[in-house]
């Protein structure tokens, strides 16, 4: 007998391809007139490709629309991009920018429900029901993926622990004393929790009655899955998701462990040449595009994630029919994702170049010793610092650190070197040394 897989809105994830592609172009003509109608940015977009929202007669005519990138949405910062007046938008997440300007997200009370939804599944696809309690330790506030979690908890009617991030040793207090039995935060926090489970003297498959564990926000590879699941005695499930499309609940894996289902019926996925644009069949690496189909507030046409991934079509053991995407490979940008929060050199330049003290030459190293991101700035002192004396040189490491905390929302080690410390290069200057086991 086959196994029976647990499906959240069993109607719409196992919906057979030509019917989905049916619902599929219905929404997109509507968010193509959405747009066209009341963004000022897309009119200008689409009128300058020649096209408008009656040349979507098929799916394959969705390649005639131009793409979203990023700098339109800080083109257009705060609410630029919005379809819907701010007195009906009910809340707004961002992510950190590169200059100072955040990307903005807005949601309406629809969009707020779409994204309950999706994380149901999401939440579904790992086999949580009402009954379980959830350990969120995804951060909360204008970052998207503690409150996503939080919502798709009460849309399947589990119990949610709004714990956030840190304060470890009483997260662990937490999970022994409450019966957690689902996980949810990055997976180099995961294996921050084992740690220190095993530092309390425990036994996370005897005094914790953890089963399962969602993952995301930052990359890892299947050797770390298999040791999350081994300190931690739970099935970690591997999700995606962007803060402009919804946040988390684009995607989710499922017991099968060969892909991501993408919420086709919300996001409509693509993958392109990164160099050209054109779109590539399924089975072919490329850049994943999405076009949200149901937002209200914040809706997104064609836009560009950077990221590089491929799509499988076939349809998979659970029964789902939804599209998987694979495991992020790499970026066509120079944006790094250091333990869960985006972080790009360029903030980092700003940074450093703010201080007089310090000369332009620096390197950014990230390692992940114990699976923790580790972000290390190197920089040379100017001659006038260096002649101050040792305790100059600390004490400006200790400002430094500061100000790039303030601006990354992630801590960093800074180490500053001598005048001509750090190597010089003949040609293009290699400015990030990742170090990770990607």
């Amino acid at each position: 007998m086959a196994k029976k897989y647990l499906i959240w809105n069993e109607e719409m994830e196992t919906m057979p391809r030509e019917e989905l592609g049916k619902v599929q172009l219905k929404r997109f003509r509507e968010t193509l007139e959405r747009v066209y109608n009341k963004v000022p940015l897309y009119k200008k977009l689409f009128d300058e490709a020649g096209v408008k929202p009656s040349d979507l007669k098929s799916l394959e005519d969705v390649a005639k629309f131009p793409f979203t990138v990023k700098q339109d949405l800080r083109d257009n910062y705060p609410f630029g991009p919005f379809a819907e007046p701010l007195e009906d938008v009910t809340q707004i997440h961002a992510t950190s920018g590169t200059t100072g300007k955040m990307t903005v997200s807005g949601y309406t009370d629809h969009d707020m429900k779409v994204w309950a939804e999706v994380m149901a599944r999401v939440y579904a696809a790992g086999g949580t029901k009402k009954g379980d309690i959830i350990h969120n330790a995804y951060g909360y506030g204008l970052f998207t993926g503690g409150l996503g979690f939080h919502l798709g908890a009460h849309e399947v009617g589990a119990t949610i622990v709004p714990v956030s991030a840190g304060l470890t040793k009483r997260q662990v207090t937490i999970m022994q004393d409450f019966g957690c039995t689902v996980l949810v935060c990055t997976p180099s926090y995961a294996l921050v929790l084992a740690e220190a489970i095993e530092e309390a003297g425990l036994d996370a498959k005897k005094d914790l009655k953890l089963r399962i564990g969602f993952m995301g926000a930052e990359p890892w590879t299947d050797k770390m899955r298999m040791e999350i699941e081994k300190r931690l005695g739970l099935e970690a499930f591997d999700i995606f998701g962007l803060a402009e499309i919804i946040g988390p609940g684009v995607s989710v894996e499922c017991p099968a462990h060969n892909g991501m289902h993408i919420a086709e019926d919300h996001f409509y996925p693509e993958i392109i040449d990164p160099a050209t644009g054109e779109p590539l069949p399924y089975g072919t690496p490329g850049e994943l595009v999405f076009s949200t189909l149901t937002k209200e507030a914040f809706p997104l046409v064609r836009y560009r994630t950077r990221d590089l991934c491929v799509l499988h079509v076939e349809k998979c053991a659970c029964g789902r029919t939804m599209v998987r995407m694979g495991k992020i490979t790499g970026r066509t940008d120079d944006m790094l994702i250091i333990r869960g929060v985006n972080v790009f050199p360029s903030q980092i330049e700003d940074v450093l170049l703010s201080f007089a003290e310090l000369s332009p030459h620096y390197i950014i190293y990230v390692d992940r010793p114990k699976d923790m991101d580790l972000l290390t700035v190197e920089v040379e002192a100017t001659e006038k610092l260096f002649d101050e004396g040792w305790d100059a040189v600390k004490g400006m490491e200790g400002k430094v650190k500061k100000a790039l905390a303030e601006a990354l929302y992630v801590s960093s080690k800074v180490n500053i070197k001598e005048p001509f410390g750090i190597q010089r290069s003949q040609g293009k200057a290699v400015r990030v040394v990742d170090r990770r086991e990607l």
